[in-house]
């Protein structure tokens, strides 16, 4: 890299320019990983970190925590299914709570004590309910309050050492009957209301390989989606996460556009030089891996800074916004961005291999 080297040294501000853009991008890319990753972990930890491999939705339409159904003959079919280890009925429903003048909205999980599904330390009882950090934050509540939820009063318990949200909603444990009767459609007035077969909102199953899944969901018009599938029938996930990873996608094709129209105009602004290297002796393969370790050099610089100050960025701001810092969310973006950025220097720098150092030095 002795060309490549000088380059550095001789252009300098050139090159600074450069690697402050690619800064820049990196920046804005790893923050955007982060808040993307944050924002989804607001939407979907209830349901991403439930202990099941699928959940069973109560029909064949399309899955939705919103409308969904399961009613007791589905359940008690689907608890005694070859291939299901164990079920676990669980509640979903989004509403209004208050303590002592504190409202917010929450989302009540309702399950049966003892459950599978029920976090570690959460000791479910009727006329009772426990809540996440989150929400006691929000309430400014703790165990031996009363929580008033959809008209209906409950104990606080205690709070979970488990965080929980979903759909940007911190959320509380009650039991199945209690979530009956302050969150189910039944007790709302949503759509389906009425119906005296209603269990729950979705099923949580733990199944052994071999499980003919789609062929209980033929039998009881269920439709059994893996845990991590199960997270689009969340409709504020679905929408925001598609809308930040295409905007992440737009800045990496960006990222790689600016630095080959960068490097375009850097080699045709050397070609003389390249040309008088090749009448030395200079092979085009030299040259072309001197010019790629000129590009790794400045990608490398500019993706470590944007990345670092990214991180410290979203580290001072996590306690106000929801980012997630990891190396999902700090070190995938930065390789990703090096790479493309190689991509695209090294579809640039074949007008190396074109420069005629003939042709070059007659014109000279």
């Amino acid at each position: 890299m002795f060309v490549a080297w000088r380059d550095l040294r001789f252009a300098s501000g050139r090159f600074a320019l450069m690697t402050g853009v690619v800064v820049l991008i990196t920046f804005l890319v790893t923050f955007l990983s982060a808040l993307t990753s944050g924002l989804a972990r607001e939407s979907t930890s209830a349901i991403a970190d439930l202990p099941a491999d699928h959940l069973a939705f109560g029909s064949e339409e399309e899955p939705s925590f919103t409308s969904s159904q399961v009613d007791a003959a589905q359940w008690e079919t689907l608890a005694e299914a070859d291939g299901v280890a164990q079920t676990a009925p669980l509640g979903v429903a989004t509403t209004r709570s208050s303590v002592d003048g504190s409202t917010a909205s929450v989302t009540v999980l309702g399950a049966e004590p003892g459950s599978f599904a029920v976090p570690d330390g959460v000791d479910l009882a009727d006329g009772s309910v426990w809540l996440s950090p989150g929400a006691a934050e929000e309430l400014d509540a703790g165990a031996g309050d009363t929580l008033a939820v959809a008209g209906q009063d409950l104990d606080v318990a205690g709070v979970a050492d488990t965080a929980a949200s979903f759909s940007h909603t911190p959320v509380v444990w009650t039991t199945l009957a209690d979530w009956q009767a302050v969150g189910s459609p039944a007790s709302t007035g949503g759509a389906g209301a009425g119906g005296g077969d209603l269990v729950a909102t979705v099923v949580a199953l733990e199944t052994a390989s071999g499980a003919d899944l789609a062929g209980i969901d033929a039998e009881l018009g269920t439709t059994t989606v893996s845990r991590g599938d199960s997270l689009q029938a969340i409709g504020s996930y679905a929408s925001e996460n598609g809308s930040l990873m295409l905007m992440q996608g737009f800045l990496y094709a960006i990222s790689a556009l600016v630095v080959g129209s960068f490097f375009t105009v850097w080699t045709i602004s050397r070609s003389d030089d390249v040309a008088v290297l090749k009448a030395l002796g200079a092979s085009t393969g030299y040259l072309l891996r001197d010019a790629l370790g000129q590009a790794a050099v400045l990608l490398l610089a500019g993706t470590v800074l944007g990345s670092g100050l990214a991180t410290l960025t979203a580290w001072a701001i996590s306690d106000v916004m929801p980012v997630a810092l990891g190396w999902t969310t700090t070190v995938v973006p930065v390789l990703i961005l090096v790479v493309l950025g190689l991509l695209g220097a090294g579809l640039s720098l074949r007008r190396i291999a074109a420069v005629d150092p003939h042709a070059a030095l007659n014109a000279s």
